[in-house]
């Protein structure tokens, strides 16, 4: 049960700093650690399954975003990753209250530091490198640690604005937002 919901008013969005910042790190390790373990042992375009029929591990470099779409705008990628990583700092350092909304964003800021990294500090040059991906499911695309964690943390979020479930732990619309000013006593328009 997030503090929110047991009553705990006093709640500092630091301690889930916190959280979301372990959360992001685990995601960038676990990230790191696979891409490098496929660059090392693996030959760029070598492939072998996984799960016959449905799973292969696949070594290639991508330039762009999912599906290999944009490869000419690599460094527009790098920058809106670096605004999404910003902007996920700020919600964790200063709105996020509930543990749910922390590990949500945690795994979405990992798995974008994940792929920031590899297009700040892979070939072929600075903002312009390369993201490794590995991960090949049968008709779909080719993918990473980073992605896997960027796709489920953004069910996430998906699912608890679905359920209006704000960052501050509430339900619904912030006081504020539902009574527009008006008076109940007084007659609406």
């Amino acid at each position: 049960m997030d503090a929110v919901q047991s009553g705990n008013k006093s709640l500092s969005p630091k301690k889930f700093l916190g959280l979301g910042l372990v959360i992001a790190l685990i995601a960038l390790v676990l990230d790191q650690v696979v891409k490098i373990a496929v660059e090392q042992n693996m030959h760029l375009g070598e492939s072998f399954e996984v799960i016959p029929g449905f799973l292969s591990i696949h070594y290639i470099l991508n330039p762009g975003a999912a599906f290999s779409i944009g490869e000419n705008f690599t460094i527009i990628f790098a920058i809106l990753q670096a605004a999404v990583a910003v902007f996920v700092i700020y919600l964790l350092s200063r709105k996020v209250l509930v543990r749910s909304w922390a590990i949500a964003l945690g795994a979405l800021l990992g798995g974008v530091l994940g792929n920031l990294g590899d297009r700040i500090f892979r070939d072929p040059a600075f903002g312009f490198g390369h993201v490794v991906d590995m991960f090949s499911v049968n008709h779909f695309a080719i993918f990473n640690v980073a992605d896997s964690f960027i796709v489920c943390s953004m069910i996430a979020v998906a699912y608890m604005l679905i359920r209006g479930r704000n960052l501050d732990g509430t339900i619904g619309d912030s006081p504020a937002e539902e009574d527009h000013g008006l008076d109940e006593t007084e007659p609406k328009p």
